[in-house]
């Protein structure tokens, strides 16, 4: 790989050596101007619920400060953005990118794990439930190979821990293995590869794939290290203005007790070592929004299924809209759980004690520049 081509195209992207040949496709990348993009967004938050402290129902709060940067020169290019929240701020991502041609790169750093539907396996404000297991939306630190062409895509990530590589620290956005002083993990090396097949017809798109992942945790306390494997299917369909998505995941944490703690928004909590994760969605896109540049609805149904003694199922239920009018994007979202932490619940997965239904009416309105 270290000819003198590839050097010579190392040397003209960065500007450090102008006027050295190189391959005619990376000629052209590094006549390409420079770009710098930087933004942010601020949202703001109401909510009503009918559990915990009823303090605070109605009130609205600053939910989210965060800024962004992204950038390219040549065959490089980054991107990078960090959040305040009310209590705690976290990096959301933090990478940098090699794109080898038109269809390959790699990306190097805190970036979003490549596993079932991307970018997301919901379309709410609040996410499905693989998000609380770490399945969703996740940011590890790792190196991501990225192959797409012909209908045709192609993920495979080497991850060497969480985004912080410290599990005890639980101010962070995606959720991690917790070290929470009893179970005392944190995720370590593991690899993930996730395929995906499009097809587009005259006025649909079909995706179907699937994605596994393979690693270890250690023991904090006695340093032994433990199998972590999981595997999804997904499917989503447009037709129009209506998209349904279906996926089933399943992760295995082989530790002993049948329990692993997580945590994100500075607060740990358990789950099933072993779990099945469904979700089930549909969207519509309104055809006519009136003053709005976009509307849509969603329902966003999700159950996790824990394995094992003392496991139980935990649901998730979100129905809501999303509006979009300029430089604005809001949510308004009815999340209903049972068994289902972050809506009242003790945990996830686990056997449930309460099972009652919890309800939360939550608007988020946000501006992004």
């Amino acid at each position: 790989m270290a000819t003198r081509p590839f050097l010579q195209g190392c040397l003209v992207a960065l500007g450090l050596v102008p006027g050295l040949g190189c391959a005619p496709a990376w000629a052209d990348e590094a006549r390409e101007d420079p770009s710098l993009d930087l933004g942010g967004a601020v949202r703001f938050n109401v909510g009503w619920r009918d559990y915990g402290d009823p303090a605070g129902n109605g009130d609205i709060d600053l939910e989210l400060l965060r800024v962004d940067a992204k950038g390219s020169r040549g065959p490089l290019f980054f991107s990078l953005q960090y959040r305040w929240y009310d209590g705690f701020d976290a990096v959301h991502h933090a990478w940098a990118g090699w794109r080898l041609d038109a269809d390959r790169d790699l990306k190097l750093g805190i970036q979003q794990v490549p596993f079932g539907l991307l970018p997301y396996a919901s379309h709410s404000f609040w996410f499905g439930s693989g998000y609380y297991l770490g399945l969703e939306d996740d940011y590890d630190t790792g190196l991501v190979y990225r192959h797409g062409a012909g209908g045709h895509s192609f993920h495979a990530g080497l991850f060497l821990g969480d985004e912080y590589g410290d599990a005890a620290r639980f101010d962070r956005y995606s959720f991690d293995l917790a070290d929470d002083g009893n179970l005392r993990y944190r995720e370590r090396e593991r690899l993930n590869l996730r395929w995906a097949r499009q097809f587009e017809g005259r006025e649909t798109s079909t995706e179907f794939g699937a994605s596994a992942f393979s690693g270890r945790v250690q023991d904090q306390a006695s340093g032994r290290r433990h199998g972590h494997h999981g595997a999804a299917v997904h499917l989503q369909h447009q037709r129009g203005a209506w998209t349904w998505q279906g996926q089933w995941a399943w992760y295995h944490y082989d530790v002993p007790g049948g329990r692993v703690a997580l945590s994100a928004f500075l607060f740990p909590f358990e789950i099933a070592a072993e779990a099945h994760v469904l979700s089930a969605n549909v969207a519509w896109a309104l055809p006519r929004s009136g003053w709005f540049d976009g509307i849509t609805c969603y329902n966003n149904l999700s159950s996790t299924r824990g394995v094992g003694a003392a496991s139980g199922d935990s649901w998730q239920n979100v129905a809501g809209c999303s509006f979009a009018k300029g430089k604005s994007f809001s949510y308004v979202d009815l999340i209903s759980g049972r068994n289902m932490w972050f809506i009242g619940g003790p945990g996830i997965g686990l056997d449930p004690g309460d099972d009652a239904w919890r309800t939360r009416l939550n608007i988020n309105i946000g501006f992004y520049f």
